[in-house]
């Protein structure tokens, strides 16, 4: 996924940001598996930061916002 890897890579390494479902042109619920996708793959480049935003779609949570810290590349 190319816009993700453009949105992590302008990132220095440590920063905080912040990846919406917006961002990367997803709806709530893509987002959501997507994200549940990377936790479990260790994140591309990131890790988890705090809570993450969640967006009630038809009685559903869905996560639509995370803020992650971009993982110092090792030397």
């Amino acid at each position: 996924m190319a816009l993700l890897e453009d949105i992590v890579n302008k990132q220095k390494d440590g920063a905080q940001f912040v990846i919406s479902a917006q961002m990367l042109h997803l709806d709530p619920e893509e987002f959501d598996t997507l994200v549940h996708m990377w936790l479990e793959d260790g994140g591309l480049g990131f890790e988890l930061s705090g809570v993450p935003h969640r967006k009630c779609v038809d009685g559903e949570f869905f996560i639509d916002r995370i803020t992650v810290r971009r993982v110092i590349a090792p030397k």
